[in-house]
């Protein structure tokens, strides 16, 4: 079996690979002060209640924007997970995937890994130009050629961090639920008015921002995907004429790919 880590600044998404087969997958809220013994411990809790056993992980692939955590990670899989692995840790970056796509931004080392995982993932199931669009605590815009090169992007502030800074910023404004659409694109009342601003307003911003890029990145009008992933993904996708595709288990599928190919 493969264990697969993606840690986020606010969630960590893990999964058990048997194959190609994803056999368990799960989203934790991530607490950056968590020592390797607290992280062996509620994974061990979760591959019990799963009927799952540890000593069949064969590999493991850790990716991480959050060094701290990192650390914890790599510190808990070799204690804890590795009696049986056939190969190290793999700990994704720059360095470690170079091989596989090429990093053509002036800092290769500052890319998260998240983001070059999305990129592989992507790239080997379509290549061609692509946008990914990653709804996280940031919002990311990675553009990969169709040579299958890592072009660099954009970011912004993700929808949970928007609707912090207006309820903690207005005063008589509230923190809303945005799961549940509103009536219409003019808000009759404070809600109302506060889910659209989210909703349409970041729809409509994934949409010129998308076509903004694809001036760049296909200036003589080259095929351009464009796709979504992250945990909002679903949120803003119905709102957006540009996504074509919500692919929520992307990094674990890319993740799962890149320890195959090294």
């Amino acid at each position: 079996m493969l264990f697969t880590i993606d840690v986020g600044n606010s969630h960590t998404v893990a999964g058990l690979f048997e194959g190609d087969e994803l056999i368990g997958q799960w989203r934790l809220k991530s607490d950056w002060e968590r020592t390797d013994d607290e992280l062996a411990i509620r994974y061990h809790a979760l591959f019990s209640m799963a009927g799952i056993d540890k000593t069949k992980i064969s590999g493991i692939i850790l990716a991480s924007v959050v060094p701290t955590l990192e650390a914890a990670w790599v510190s808990c899989c070799k204690k804890y997970f590795s009696e049986n692995l056939e190969k190290p840790l793999f700990v994704v970056s720059s360095e470690t995937i170079s091989h596989i796509i090429s990093i053509a931004t002036d800092y290769p080392e500052e890319v998260g890994a998240d983001r070059l995982v999305n990129a592989v993932a992507a790239w080997e199931q379509y290549k061609q130009n692509l946008i990914i669009i990653d709804f996280g605590t940031a919002i990311t815009f990675d553009c990969v050629s169709a040579k299958c090169e890592y072009l660099g992007g954009t970011i912004l502030p993700g929808i949970a961090i928007s609707l912090d800074a207006l309820s903690t910023r207005a005063a008589k404004l509230p923190r809303i639920d945005v799961s549940t659409p509103p009536d219409g694109i003019i808000g009759r009342n404070t809600v109302q008015a506060m889910k659209s601003g989210i909703l349409y307003g970041y729809g409509a911003l994934v949409d010129g921002l998308s076509e903004k890029i694809r001036g760049e990145l296909c200036p003589h009008g080259e095929p351009l995907r464009v796709l979504a992933t992250g945990g909002m993904a679903h949120l803003i996708a119905p709102y957006s004429k540009v996504i074509e595709e919500v692919n929520p288990m992307l990094t674990l599928s890319g993740l799962h790919l890149l320890y195959h190919k090294n």
